[in-house]
């Protein structure tokens, strides 16, 4: 066992075996060091651990009752299943060791609101978080998946965590794999196609209802956005922008909650969702909201945007949206979509706004410019409908 002590945090490094025959030595070696070196924090890095038996077990957990700062880093795949199984990982900070893989040159797949993903080979493929500090985020995101595939949501599951750069990635299983966007990209004379196919897994979505505790409530999270962007329009419009969005009822189906051609995959007959920390329980009217940014929204000021995100021209951007609400709403009345479509603007742009305010949109000219667009677009908006439900 070596040791190191820096910065008032003394650092154990274990390896081989811990079981029956050494567990007491170890500990008797471990409680030497922390009386001989004062410290504040203690970890264990467990890198070359290769085994800990039921005695190991109960050393750690003697351990950490003398020492309520120790943490565990660096375990192996089978070291880390053991304290899993055991229930050490609720107990204490348990860190497994991650592999570390590339996305230098791979071809981005996905984009969404906390990271990116991308194709690292035919069957394989890795979402990147944005915040480096991510791996609550990610063990939520697999609950999520998790759960939406047992409620019967044909959704990849990730089966690993990896370290990318500086921040962590789950990867995912996907054999000869498209995402609706290449594919539209790449056969949009048979975008009807793609359409049926994507509004069809967004009703299965929305028909699926889900135990409240398991999901964020769109609803509030769309009356705090609505308080939030209350402050920066005309009183009468932020007023009734309140009113409108708390008169929504609350909804317990599931919303994908970024639901855009990217974040939906073929994997060679069957469509697949990816992406899931968005998971929410909601009014489909919020969903339509992301739809919208996704196809027009976030392109109101300039049209080549929608290219960048998805891939696509903004002609046929629009042209999906427009085919996937009239199928979605089963209508061909266009004033009647058109209605529908000024609601989901107006949950759009209050996102939209909010957003742009809260990432320093006030600070430079071309941030002004767009919070100016979105605060005029829902100051013509809000007082054209007086309910926001479908």
């Amino acid at each position: 066992m070596k040791f190191e002590l820096n910065d008032g945090v003394l650092t154990l490094f274990l390896e081989g075996r811990i079981d029956s025959n050494n567990a007491q030595s170890v500990e008797t070696d471990i409680i030497g060091l922390y009386e001989f070196h004062k410290h504040e924090n203690t970890i264990l890095d467990l890198g070359a651990l290769d085994y800990i038996s039921s005695a190991g077990l109960r050393t750690v957990l003697r351990l950490k009752k003398m020492d309520p700062s120790l943490k565990l880093i660096n375990v192996k795949s089978e070291v880390y299943e053991i304290f899993d199984m055991t229930g050490f990982t609720e107990m204490m900070t348990i860190e497994k060791a991650y592999k570390k893989i590339s996305i230098e040159g791979c071809e981005e797949v996905g984009h969404g609101a906390n990271g990116k993903v991308y194709r690292i080979d035919n069957d394989t493929i890795v979402k990147v978080y944005n915040d480096p500090d991510c791996l609550d985020d990610i063990k939520r995101e697999r609950a999520l998946a998790k759960k939406a595939f047992v409620l019967g949501i044909p959704t990849a599951i990730s089966y690993d965590i990896v370290k990318v750069g500086d921040s962590y990635g789950t990867v995912f299983e996907l054999l000869e794999s498209k995402s609706f966007a290449k594919l539209l990209k790449e056969d949009v004379k048979n975008i009807d196609k793609y359409v049926d196919m994507y509004v069809d897994l967004l009703k299965k979505i929305h028909a699926t209802k889900c135990d409240d505790d398991d999901m964020v409530d769109m609803r509030q999270t769309a009356i705090n956005w609505a308080q939030f962007d209350k402050e920066y329009l005309p009183v009468e419009i932020g007023d009734k922008l309140v009113s409108l969005v708390k008169a929504v009822p609350h909804d317990s189906h599931m919303l994908h909650g970024d639901f855009h051609i990217k974040n939906v995959m073929m994997q060679k007959n069957e469509v697949l969702l990816i992406d899931m920390d968005t998971l929410c329980v909601g009014n489909p009217i919020f969903e339509l909201g992301s739809m919208f940014n996704a196809y027009k929204g976030f392109s109101t000021f300039d049209h080549n945007r929608v290219k960048d995100f998805l891939g696509i021209d903004y002609d046929t951007s629009e042209k999906f949206w427009y085919l996937s609400l009239k199928k979605y709403l089963g209508i061909d009345d266009m004033d009647k979509i058109l209605e529908v479509e000024k609601k989901a603007a107006i949950i759009g742009y209050m996102r939209l706004l909010r957003r742009k305010i809260r990432r320093g949109g006030l600070e430079d000219q071309e941030g002004r410019k767009l919070v100016d667009l979105y605060a005029s677009k829902l100051t013509e908006l809000v007082p054209q409908v007086d309910t926001l439900l479908i």
